[in-house]
């Protein structure tokens, strides 16, 4: 275990070659995400991450993180998670569909597979019960010697973090119906406890009794008496919450892109580990200036200078679904999307709109809009780069080893660079011919005046090609891009059908004046690039 005071371990900052200048746009963030939360026997607050794999330990007056399993590690994918009296920790790991146990010593096991979209877990004297986060969902007693779990309620439309109230029931959210429901653990027919509320991910009893309950679209923090049904704001934290945790009578809430907060009362609230972005994927400038940050679940617009703005998220209407590729659209305010579960949308956040251009596709990466309007998308899943135009999709090329990014510069030729060949290549009559070669992995993809400008996650670096020659040089080096050095992240399959594979993907875009941002998704940060 060793003690982290950054999500990204690396040795020195970002190096800018000789002519260029570095600049952070964004902080780096403290965690891969925060999702489910439980205390520790030892007061501190244990969170689960899953875009990162990890679990870590903050204490909470210290703001100290330590990382107790890591990215790489056993446990892949951590939703929620729970003590039990022995010291055992139970977790439910959403995209492998499973719970596992870590005891003290670090070992891990599996002790029930077969849950799909497993997400919420707690323990009540003894009996340890999780649930599913799908339409249909399970709520099931789980055994911890491997007999068959027992279903305490089914057919529940996306049930979350959870946990047994005063009076023995099962208290849980219900986010596909905005409600909170209780049900026997002996089952039977749930009843509802609340309705009309901002869709609770969690609920968690305080030591009076009262239910404390996240909001994730609303962003609230609500304070229920599950008896009167009298309610109380404690806190508005804006949209992304997830989970809840009590230290003693203090109470502690989770945000979805990795931030950690204490609510003090009387609307008050302290941070422990601030909001940040969780990834970031795909990087996109507007003719405005403003720059589009898809960050998976969020969407946000940023300038120079300016904080983040929360643009959309996958709770809002007219999102159209897992954010990953962008490019600017055809009119201010408009983005070409792509998205985690394989669709590309036109995307206006500020109307809450969505127009589809094309469903149904294999992992798609980077975006890029061609002159006369053409949509250019790259297919992960199967080696494709595709073209959507007048209501019809047709194939540029096929047979590529893991397409990313993709460019179109200003006479229209197609550029794509193929993370699984380390090359990038040109895009004519169908076939992919080798611009540059020898890369590691490449991923995001700009093109600037017969420039090509290539993140390599691997090599983590920036580097400029010459599109004509296929010259290279190195624009900036030691870049907090992929997986830190010497980790081998753990492959993050679907989230049901909220978002398929949530593969990684530094993304690089260019200004009109020549600037360039990059993901820095190692770290959960936006860099600015600039020659002078």
């Amino acid at each position: 275990m060793a003690s982290q005071a950054s999500r990204y371990a690396a040795s020195g900052s970002a190096i800018a070659a000789e002519g260029w200048t570095i600049e952070r746009l964004t902080p780096p963030s403290r965690l891969y995400g925060a999702n489910g939360l439980t205390t520790g026997a030892d007061g501190r607050v244990y969170v689960a991450q899953v875009g990162g794999s990890q679990v870590s330990a903050i204490g909470v007056d210290s703001g100290a993180i330590e990382t107790i399993s890591a990215m790489g590690g056993d446990i892949v994918a951590p939703d929620d998670l729970v003590f039990d009296e022995a010291g055992n920790l139970y977790l439910t790991e959403i995209t492998e569909g499973r719970v596992c146990m870590r005891t003290p010593d670090g070992s891990v096991r599996v002790i029930q597979g077969d849950m799909p979209v497993a997400n919420p877990i707690t323990w009540h004297q003894g009996r340890l019960i999780a649930g599913e986060c799908r339409v249909g969902a399970r709520i099931m007693e789980l055994s911890l010697d491997g007999g068959a779990p027992r279903v305490i309620v089914d057919n529940v439309p996306m049930a979350n973090a959870f946990q047994v109230g005063p009076d023995g029931k099962l208290y849980f959210p219900v986010m596909g119906t905005n409600e909170i429901w209780r049900v026997s653990l002996d089952g039977g027919a749930p009843e509802v406890v609340a309705g009309d509320l901002g869709v609770p991910d969690s609920v968690k009893f305080d030591s009076k009794g009262r239910i404390v309950t996240t909001q994730v679209a609303s962003g609230q923090v609500l304070r229920i008496d599950p008896v009167s049904g009298a309610r109380e704001v404690l806190a508005d934290l804006g949209p992304g919450l997830d989970n809840v945790t009590f230290v003693g009578d203090r109470i502690f809430v989770s945000s979805i892109p990795g931030e950690i907060t204490e609510i003090l009362g009387a609307g008050k609230v302290r941070p422990v580990v601030p909001r940040a972005l969780q990834w970031p994927l795909g990087l996109a400038v507007g003719a405005d200036g403003a720059i589009f940050v898809a960050d998976g679940t969020f969407g946000y617009t940023l300038r120079p200078g300016s904080n983040l703005e929360l643009a959309g998220m996958i709770f809002y209407p007219g999102c159209p679904g897992y954010l990953r590729g962008v490019a600017p659209g055809a009119v201010a305010g408009e983005w070409v999307v792509t998205t985690g579960l394989g669709a590309v949308a036109r995307y206006r956040p500020a109307a809450g709109e969505s127009d589809f251009l094309a469903n149904g596709y294999d992992q798609l990466m980077g975006v890029a809009v061609a002159p006369g309007g053409a949509v250019v998308f790259a297919e992960y899943g199967t080696g494709r780069v595709l073209s959507a135009e007048g209501g019809a999709v047709r194939e540029l090329a096929s047979g590529l080893d893991k397409p990313m990014g993709v460019a179109i510069d200003a006479d229209g030729t197609v550029y794509v660079a193929e993370a699984g060949a380390g090359r990038v290549a040109k895009l004519a009559r169908g076939k992919a011919e080798t611009v540059v070669e020898g890369l590691g992995r490449p991923e995001g993809l700009a093109v600037s005046g017969g420039k090509l400008f290539v993140v390599d996650t691997t090599a983590k670096a920036l580097i400029t090609v010459d599109a004509a020659t296929g010259a290279q040089s190195a624009v900036a080096s030691n870049l907090p891009v992929g997986a830190p050095q010497g980790v081998k992240p753990k492959f993050l399959g679907p989230i049901g059908d909220m978002a398929g594979p949530m593969i990684p993907f530094a993304d690089v875009t260019v200004a009109a004046d020549g600037t360039l941002y990059v993901a820095g998704d190692g770290e959960g940060s936006v860099l600015e690039i600039r020659a002078g």
